[in-house]
């Protein structure tokens, strides 16, 4: 599993755990966004940096992620389409995006959206709480430890063996 970052709107304090969980757990991220993002040193953390305008780094995600890879994004379009190509889909608030819920998440988007237009709703989500944090975290840990439980399972398994138990041959 890779985790790949919509890095141009992602907290700073969500980047350091994202980074923390890579050393941790020797995960490759990759930041992706259309201005220079700051990380430290690390072989498992990396920025990819794209050119500016509409949906660009968005697009390059999609373009890259794969089936088991996590996409950490408070974008809920992209959240859906690396859902439907087989991807996890972690907001920066903690929300798990999945194929059972991002039907609602994007009709709510949708409605709010109409909203603010109108003048009716204003401003932006509060500030990152902490109780926000420890869910994103909470749902970091338990998607990157069930990765590397399938990686170590994979490894074990003898050639020719796959998950279900049956041969290939």
């Amino acid at each position: 599993m890779r985790i790949w970052v919509d890095a141009d709107a992602c907290p700073v304090v969500i980047r350091e755990i994202l980074v923390k969980a890579a050393e941790r757990t020797a995960t490759a991220v990759t930041f992706v966004a259309n201005q220079p993002v700051q990380v430290p040193r690390s072989p498992h953390v990396r920025t990819l940096q794209v050119p500016g305008g509409f949906d660009v780094a968005d697009n390059e995600i999609v373009a890259r992620v794969e089936a088991g890879d996590l996409v950490i994004t408070g974008d809920i379009p992209l959240a859906a389409e690396v859902i439907a190509r087989g991807a996890h889909a972690l907001g920066p608030r903690g929300e798990l995006h999945t194929r059972d819920n991002i039907g609602a998440r994007l009709n709510m988007r949708d409605f709010m959206d109409t909203m603010r237009a109108s003048g009716v709703v204003g401003g932006g989500p509060p500030a990152l709480g902490q109780a926000e944090r420890q869910a994103f975290a909470r749902h970091l840990d338990t998607l990157v430890s069930r990765a590397a439980r399938h990686r170590a399972d994979a490894a074990d398994a003898p050639p020719g063996a796959r998950r279900d138990g049956q041969r290939r041959d």
